[in-house]
């Protein structure tokens, strides 16, 4: 059986997942709080994170080490960039980057990490196919793209605007790029995946309470539709 690490940084991210566990477990690590269980079958570690890079990396890691899941899959809410992106589309990760990273200063471009060696961490192909396809059947708009990441809270058009035309970004936030780079330096599969909350190039308002609300029902339909996809596909290579 597959074990999958699900990780969100804000407790109405998590908590619609938790409720639907089977056979469900808790256990403390520093001040993160992991909950073990089933869902459609599959072998679960479900966990807050917090806000920002650092909170994200930490968590990842201490889920890595404790757990050993089979692949993480970070979850949650982002704005969206570009006219073609709508509040409740979908957007998951070919890559990752940290808009924020910045060593240009050393003659590196924008975004660059040192150790890696890159600009861009691409995701499992596996995870992004089954999700993007599973996500599709259930009726959501989806795409597939960059989503960027930073310890900045985007909240204008000329921001959002920059960071776009600087990594040609489909969405912003500020963990899963921090989730990536920690799974790509132990080797361990991931995806980001967010339900865009605002667009800076849509008028529109929302409800941001009620509609964490709707997309925690989105991500737990998802995910329990995805999980038996990914149990055959990880099986297949093995994975016991």
């Amino acid at each position: 059986m597959m074990r999958i690490g699900l990780i969100g940084a804000m407790a109405g991210e998590v908590n619609e997942l938790i409720s639907e566990m089977r056979n469900r477990t808790e256990e403390s690590v520093g001040r993160f709080v992991f909950y073990c269980g089933e869902i459609s079958g599959a072998e679960c570690v479900v966990v807050q994170c917090g806000i920002g890079k650092v909170a994200a990396a930490v968590c990842t890691q201490t889920l890595i080490l404790k757990f050993n899941p089979d692949a993480v899959v970070n979850i949650g809410v982002a704005g969206g960039i570009g006219e073609e992106i709508r509040i409740g589309d979908l957007v998951l990760s070919e890559a990752v980057v940290e808009h924020d990273m910045n060593t240009t200063a050393l003659g590196d471009p924008l975004g660059f990490l040192s150790g890696p060696d890159l600009v861009y961490i691409k995701s499992d192909c596996r995870l992004l196919s089954v999700f993007c396809e599973t996500a599709e059947k259930l009726g959501n708009r989806v795409h597939r793209g960059v989503i960027a990441s930073g310890d900045l809270f985007v909240s204008n058009a000329s921001q959002a605007k920059k960071i776009a035309e600087r990594f040609s970004a489909k969405a912003c936030e500020m963990e899963g790029a921090s989730v990536g780079h920690t799974c790509f330096l132990m080797n361990v599969p991931f995806l980001v995946l967010r339900s865009v909350s605002d667009n800076a190039d849509d008028s529109a308002k929302i409800d941001f309470p009620q509609f964490a609300a709707l997309s925690a029902k989105k991500y737990g339909a998802l995910i329990r539709a995805a999980l038996p996809v990914l149990q055959e596909e990880f099986q297949g290579e093995g994975t016991e």
